[in-house]
């Protein structure tokens, strides 16, 4: 306790002051303004997320200097701590964000992981995806989760999670009543009963559920139907990859869990790619859909079994007045399943994205597709693998002004006529433009420098010419040399495997192109071949840019020379 002395020189009565005074005026001399400095400030962007109220503990310490330094100490601690274990898994702190995705923790990690979440009090988000190791172990995080009660995202993708593991998140998920986005895909164990762990456990907040190759069987969509039915914000529900989904007819499960969907009246997106689907599993669905007028996505892809039943589904379609994409993709549609979906969207007057890429008797009806399209709202019209004829082709560029990614691949109908898709190009629009195996030839390639040239694709983000090995050297120069890709992200121009070409002869252009295409950030040349120094000099020059290369030349001679210079090469530079 301080003495009558001390408070009254404090108060400005007298100089004298108490021995506690005198120490801490020399604790506070001695440590720099750095080292006063909460050390949450120098992890975070800005001190107000830090979640450490800074005014309020200046008032503090001047009230009661030995416990604000106390306090502030230990909050220090707490945030090295936190800062050491991030900076040796190669990650930077973020007082809201977690992602500690790939890192390869083990049960010892997650057991320190667990021990600092009480240093993390503003927690939003934490992601700790795809570390298998930790299956088995998770109640070590998740018995601490009442420290973090205010996260909002948690993501445990591919952790090889078990029924225990996922009975233990259940029990704790009364920590964090603000959840909205649990993502548990790619956890083979949940399958075969270990959902059930979550039953009655998830907060009326969940908006966002991933359950993406969990291998659900016809039993937990039962389950899952019971789940949706009782959270009234749930948006996104993505059971993609889970073929057994829809097996043990009899079981009722998938009905079920159609059925139960007619109650979430918030979902704008239902996901079930690749689950078995069935022409009887359309019907199910339909009669939901009906009730779900907010839907927006509708990914019903992957699913073969389809065949010959779309005309189940598309009478129920007219009644999602908002659905905006429909994802048909690899779905084996029949010229009878195409008709019927061609009769139904004109009604779907919100659309601004249908893929029926990948089904062959698509590129048949590209011409009536285009006809009832909305075509001035379309932003992607994937048509990849639907065998296009001329006049698909030419039907085709009715819609390509409007489009953001344009996917023509695998048809080889593009290779000399691809000037009448790029004639119709807009400047600023697309992003996005996919031309794999085509059968291009080296006038095709010129055209497109051209165009590249006028600045048609300035905004170009993704570029894919892989597999058109037809195309002459001096075509791939034109390419590089012409300019105009300076928003290019991806680029693509592999050969097809087994086989090769050299590149000598037009990778002087590329070269050259490297330094105006500042945002290129992957650049795949599989297959194609160089000398020992131009290659060293292609992975130097990529390398110094941060570029992911994507090469497979033949190795042997310059790669071992390229480790044994590259090394100098750096230290000279």
């Amino acid at each position: 306790m301080e003495s009558a002395d001390g408070q009254r020189g404090r108060d400005g009565g007298s100089q004298r002051r108490s021995p506690l005074d005198v120490i801490m005026s020399q604790i506070r001399r001695k440590r720099s303004a750095s080292d006063r400095k909460p050390l949450g400030r120098f992890l975070s962007r800005t001190s107000d997320r830090t979640g450490i109220p800074e005014d309020a503990e200046s008032q503090n310490k001047e009230q009661n200097p030995g416990v604000g330094a106390s306090v502030q100490s230990e909050r220090d601690a707490g945030w090295g701590r936190v800062y050491v274990f991030l900076q040796k898994l190669g990650k930077k702190a973020d007082s809201r964000s977690l992602s500690l995705a790939h890192c390869d923790l083990t049960a010892t990690d997650l057991l320190e992981l667990a021990s600092l979440l009480q240093f993390l009090p503003q927690l939003e988000e934490m992601d700790v995806s795809w570390n298998e190791l930790i299956g088995g172990s998770l109640t070590t995080l998740t018995s601490h989760l009442q420290h973090v009660s205010g996260i909002r995202t948690l993501k445990l993708c591919s952790c090889r999670l078990n029924a225990d593991d996922v009975a233990a998140l259940g029990e704790a998920l009364h920590s964090v009543p603000l959840l909205e986005v649990l993502d548990l895909s790619w956890n083979n164990s949940i399958g075969g009963s270990a959902l059930q762990g979550l039953l009655g456990k998830l907060h009326p907040s969940l908006r966002e559920l991933y359950l993406v190759d969990c291998q659900l069987t016809a039993v937990e969509a039962a389950a899952l139907g019971g789940m949706v039915a009782v959270l009234p914000k749930i948006c996104v529900l993505d059971v993609s990859c889970n073929p057994r989904l829809t097996q043990e007819v009899e079981a009722g499960g998938f009905k079920e869990l159609a059925a139960s969907l007619s109650h979430a009246v918030s979902l704008t997106t239902l996901r079930l790619q690749a689950c078995g689907l069935t022409p009887d599993s359309l019907d199910a669905l339909g009669n939901s859909l009906r009730c779900l007028p907010s839907v927006r996505e509708l990914d019903l892809s992957c699913n073969k079994g389809l065949v010959g039943g779309l005309c189940r589904l598309s009478f129920h379609l007219p009644h999602i007045t908002h659905l905006e994409s429909l994802d048909l993709h690899l779905c084996c549609l029949t010229h009878t399943d195409l008709e019927a979906l061609i009769q139904v969207l004109p009604s779907l007057t919100a659309l601004t994205e249908v893929n029926v890429s990948s089904n062959k008797e698509a590129g048949g009806v590209v011409h009536q597709l285009v006809s009832v399209l909305p075509l001035t709202q379309m932003r992607r019209l994937p048509l990849n693998s639907c065998r296009l004829n001329e006049g698909s082709f030419t039907a085709l560029a009715l819609v390509v002004p409007y489009l953001h990614s344009v996917d023509v691949s695998w048809c080889k109908v593009v290779g000399g006529r691809l000037p009448l898709l790029l004639d119709a190009l807009q400047p600023s629009v697309i992003v996005e433009l996919r031309l794999s195996s085509c059968g291009l030839t080296t006038d095709d390639l010129h055209h497109l420098a051209e165009v590249c040239r006028r600045g048609c694709v300035s905004s170009l983000r993704v570029l894919d010419l892989s597999y058109n090995g037809s195309v002459g050297d001096a075509g791939w120069s034109a390419l590089f040399a012409a300019g105009g890709l300076g928003s290019l992200e991806e680029a693509d121009v592999s050969l097809r495997p087994l086989t090769s070409a050299p590149c000598s002869a037009w990778l002087s252009a590329l070269l050259g192109a490297l330094p105006r295409m500042p945002a290129l950030a992957r650049l795949a040349m599989q297959r194609w071949t160089v000398g020992s120094q131009e290659g060293r000099q292609l992975q130097y020059s990529t390398k110094n840019r941060n570029i992911r290369l994507e090469w497979d030349p033949d190795v042997t001679d310059w790669k071992t020379s390229s480790q044994e210079e590259s090394q100098p090469e750096e230290e000279e530079v």
